[in-house]
């Protein structure tokens, strides 16, 4: 059992409060991924599972045992972080087996773990290797390597990916989503990148601000935010927020040239300020007489991207398909099935049902 729980955990530094008694329970064998925008304290509740930043309150239990106050060496956890932090001196296998061999480990137990890990990683071929010898994608495997000998409960990655190029880090999220499938071990997973969280995740916790915003399934949290925060994070291009207002079975859209959108959502008092969102895939476009434009086009092959300018100077973002193509600065008009659509309070942003 590996399982991780957070209860009413804390961090303090001084008098600023960045963790803000935050309940979390992550299952054994679950890959968990923490999601949010830069400083919104994803890390740091990383280094306190880790026991590398100590926890002002609550408490921290791993498979079952309260490691609050726990050195990290005690806790059964294993760290990849951001930086490869490989000896340049030592091969592949020398890295990768160094913490075993500091432990006083046997020399037959130390070249076994690091064969498996190997094997796990395809490292077989670069084993006699230097780092410097070796790829950014390669460099990381090792740092995943290194942590995998040290048979964990719980794996714990620091935005592993961030100093890969795009297509390394593509090929790396496959190899952290087949090990995972591999080793079955409970993985807890920091990134800014929602798209890594959507591909990599069986569970989100979106963070804001010390906070947890929302936490579920991939398509629980694109499907169902539960506020305006959620909705736009999740979700690539992201999600399309318009103001709008109350007007009898549903909304006016000034943006959209006044466009009324009917819905059966429980909506506040006629007149009430409301925001109306909508995502690209949603949306179409065809020619018309209209204050909405097309500002600016992005092709990317067999999808592409129409920037338009609202009647209000709002920015939408629809999604296209196939090699017709509106002139770019072409008044149009946007159309959508109101049922895709999600609505907002316009003041605490919570979603409306």
């Amino acid at each position: 059992m590996s399982g991780v729980a957070l209860n009413s955990a804390v961090k303090r530094y001084g008098d600023v409060q960045v963790i803000h008694g935050v309940d979390l329970q992550i299952e054994d064998g679950e890959f968990c991924v923490f999601v949010g925008p830069s400083g919104c304290g994803k890390s740091t509740l990383l280094r306190m599972i880790a026991g590398l930043e100590e926890t002002s309150d609550g408490n921290i239990s791993i498979g079952g045992r309260d490691v609050t106050r726990a050195d990290p060496a005690e806790r059964g956890v294993a760290m990849v972080f951001q930086t490869y932090a490989l000896y340049p001196h030592m091969t592949v296998e020398e890295n990768m087996g160094f913490g075993l061999k500091m432990n006083g480990h046997p020399k037959q137990e130390i070249k076994s773990k690091v064969a498996e890990a190997s094997r796990i990683l395809k490292l077989d071929d670069y084993l006699a290797r230097k780092p410097k010898a070796l790829s950014g994608g390669q460099r990381q495997r090792v740092a995943i390597g290194r942590a995998i000998v040290r048979g964990p409960e719980v794996f714990l990655f620091d935005e592993p990916l961030s100093n890969l190029d795009a297509e390394l880090r593509v090929d790396m999220r496959v190899e952290i989503a087949r090990l995972h499938k591999e080793i079955g071990a409970t993985m807890i997973y920091v990134t800014h990148d929602q798209v890594e969280a959507m591909t990599l995740a069986d569970k989100i916790v979106v963070l804001r601000a010390g906070h947890i915003e929302q936490v579920g399934s991939p398509m629980e949290l694109y499907q169902n935010p539960d506020n305006k925060f959620v909705a736009g994070f999740i979700g690539s291009p992201s999600m399309n927020f318009l103001a709008a207002r109350v007007n009898g079975q549903g909304v006016i859209v000034p943006g959209l040239d006044n466009m009324q959108v009917p819905t059966d959502v429980a909506l506040p008092a006629e007149g009430s300020e409301v925001i109306i969102g909508i995502r690209p895939q949603n949306l179409t476009v065809r020619e018309a007489e209209s204050p909405v434009r097309i500002d600016i086009r992005e092709r990317l092959g067999g999808v592409a991207y129409d920037y338009l300018i609202s009647a209000n100077g709002e920015r939408i973002i629809v999604e296209t398909r196939g090699d017709e193509a509106i002139p770019e600065g072409t008044g149009v008009a946007v159309e959508f099935d109101p049922a895709t659509a999600m609505f907002f309070d316009a003041k605490t942003e919570a979603r409306l049902r």
